[in-house]
């Protein structure tokens, strides 16, 4: 049986493209072939998969060998689904290895920065208008931008870790927005 579900996730992990909602179809095929679980019972599988922090098909690997045979069945689930990406990660890190001294890698990449930060800067722009337009400049507005202003000032001229301004941000949104 652990051999059947390490068998199933694996090829789910290998030949599934488009993400984890994408692959939903094929677990779901793979369930049924196997007689691992009934309809309602994956239905409440996803839905669960879905609420749980972390990608949906690993949460359903983990939720459905649970189900087949307890803590093994969702280990072994769950390791047949990453290994397929865990080993093509590592493949291509391999490669990567040997050419990223390249001098036509290192353009392509040094060309790509300037592209990375205007995707993030994009983004930040266009989530920054979509709070302000849709909340006006209201007392919130002003307090989450000196939210923004404070943490800012703590990444770049005191080099506090990342983690602490993030839990410190949200513990201060916690405080000033409830």
């Amino acid at each position: 049986m652990l051999l059947q579900l390490f068998w199933s996730f694996f090829k789910i992990g290998f030949i599934s493209f488009g993400g984890g909602y994408a692959m939903i179809p094929v677990i779901e095929h793979e369930v049924k072939t196997h007689h691992w679980m009934n309809s309602t019972d994956f239905a409440n599988a996803i839905a669960l998969a879905g609420m749980a922090p972390g990608p949906i098909a690993a949460n359903s690997a983990v939720y459905v060998g649970y189900a087949v045979d307890g803590l093994t069945g969702a280990i072994v689930a769950t390791v047949g689904m990453v290994l397929p990406s865990l080993l093509l990660v590592i493949l291509a890190a391999a490669f990567f290895i040997k050419i990223h001294r390249h001098r036509l890698v290192k353009a392509v990449f040094y060309g790509l920065r300037p592209v990375v930060f205007g995707l993030i800067l994009f983004a930040a722009i266009n989530l920054a208008w979509g709070y302000f337009r849709s909340s006006g400049w209201s007392s919130h507005s002003w307090i989450a931008v000196g939210i923004l202003v404070v943490g800012y000032v703590a990444l770049a001229r005191y080099k506090v870790h990342p983690l602490v301004v993030i839990l410190v941000s949200g513990l201060a949104g916690a405080a000033f927005f409830s």
